[in-house]
């Protein structure tokens, strides 16, 4: 690696060791980097890289799909759907337990973030499992699991991030994580299903009884949010709506739903709007840097650079994607998702499309590799949050998680095999 890289490199780590947000310390690498070794008007280059960044279409679904799951998160919504989901799970091998993975992978699909479905499905299901005498330890990591959906199911705020960074059509990517999204909500089930029969003392001995009218009857507490699912899904599948519009939509409907939940109030408005803002502004930051520092290296020769190193070892396409798996969960054990892929697309993505992998399908397999990495330790934030639901300590979390761990490195092997279960409803879509 030339002495360029190695020192944009150098600059990176130790801005993030002396804990510089990810945003500034990605412009803060392209400003030393350029000031280095290629001199040149950084203020110009930075201010028409902020004013590109903030401008692009496909990122005006950021805000919209933050506010709707904030203004969600503050409804009675999601305290309904455990006794909406409950009466279906009991004729299951580890019956209730599935409600986790049934109620994250639908708050999932107006959330956009794993940490935010763990929390929001968790605060409710946890405590109701553990009371009925479920495993801690299966409560805990299927809900570890599942809280990851957040980030495959669509809308989801990764993706968003990553079609900026890639160009490639956020519609694509959202349609792509669909089959994908319920394929691993199934194989999280039959997780739960295979550890109850490797233990049964993990359930309680005493069935719950449901009668059909009770089951019928429960179902009207889920109507809602599967309504504004298959509303802003529905709109976007059959070309109604583009993103953008379905994403409107999609605010419109949450605060319908909050105000007949008796959810909506100026207070909680006023909160929703404040964390959007944070949000939205975190993340924003973050992009303008990565396309900041991404321009930069370009000029440094950086990621050509790295291309040249990687060449000679004559990987192929399986080699690539096998390193480039090791190399994203070594990332997340010190980074969030959104971080790790800002930092790396940019040398990544050529060295992905040179080998002759769709960058849609890539975009889904990167999403799963952030997952793995959000129930991983010592950064994984998706397993914070369940240590701080369960008062639990972060190596009980790890190894209640890590079943559901190597279900996703399982998946992501089925993706490497039939990419078609990522590409055919995009494929469809045109």
């Amino acid at each position: 690696m030339t002495l360029t890289a190695i020192s944009a490199l150098v600059i990176l780590l130790l801005l993030l060791g002396g804990g510089v947000w990810i945003g500034l310390a990605l412009l803060g690498t392209g400003v030393i980097g350029l000031a280095l070794f290629k001199p040149m008007p950084v203020s110009v280059l930075l201010g028409q890289i902020s004013w590109n960044t903030a401008t692009i279409t496909e990122l005006v679904t950021l805000p919209l799909f933050i506010l709707m799951a904030e203004i969600l998160f503050r409804t009675r919504l999601a305290s309904s759907l455990f006794d909406a989901l409950a009466p279906w799970t009991t004729w299951i091998p580890g019956r209730l337990v599935h409600v986790n993975i049934a109620a994250c992978a639908l708050f999932a699909a107006v959330s956009g973030s794993s940490a935010a479905t763990a929390a929001t499905i968790g605060r409710i299901t946890l405590g109701e499992l553990l009371k009925r005498g479920y495993d801690k330890a299966l409560s805990m990591g299927s809900l570890a699991g599942a809280g990851t959906l957040g980030f495959l199911i669509p809308p989801s705020i990764v993706m968003v991030v990553y079609s900026v960074l890639a160009q490639v059509s956020l519609l694509d990517l959202f349609l792509a994580g669909i089959i994908p999204g319920l394929l691993l909500a199934f194989l999280f089930s039959a997780t739960i299903v295979a550890l109850v029969w490797w233990k049964p003392s993990m359930i309680p001995a005493d069935r719950e009884r449901y009668t059909w009218p009770q089951r019928i009857a429960a179902l009207k507490n889920v109507l809602p949010l599967t309504s504004l699912i298959a509303l802003i899904i529905g709109s976007m599948i059959a070309g109604i709506a583009t993103p953008n519009e379905a994403a409107a939509v999609g605010v419109a409907g949450a605060l319908i739903l909050a105000a007949l939940s008796g959810g909506l109030s100026w207070a909680n408005l006023r909160d929703a709007l404040s964390g959007t803002a944070v949000t939205t502004s975190m993340i924003g930051l973050i992009l303008i840097g990565a396309g900041f520092v991404s321009t930069a290296m370009s000029y440094l020769g950086v990621p050509q650079a790295v291309a040249a190193m990687i060449e000679p070892l004559g990987l192929g396409p399986l080699g690539l994607i096998a390193m480039l798996l090791v190399v994203y969960l070594i990332l997340g054990t010190a980074l969030d998702g959104i971080s790790s892929i800002v930092l790396t697309l940019p040398i990544v993505m050529p060295l992905v499309k040179a080998a002759g992998y769709d960058p849609v399908w890539f975009g889904i397999f990167l999403v799963v590799t952030v997952e793995m990495a959000e129930v991983t330790p010592p950064v994984g934030f998706a397993m914070f949050v369940i240590q701080g639901l369960a008062k639990s300590t972060t190596a009980e979390v790890a190894k209640a998680a890590f079943p559901f761990f190597m279900m996703m490195v399982l998946f992501t092997g089925l993706l490497i095999a039939f990419p078609q279960l990522v590409l055919w409803l995009p494929m469809r879509g045109h």
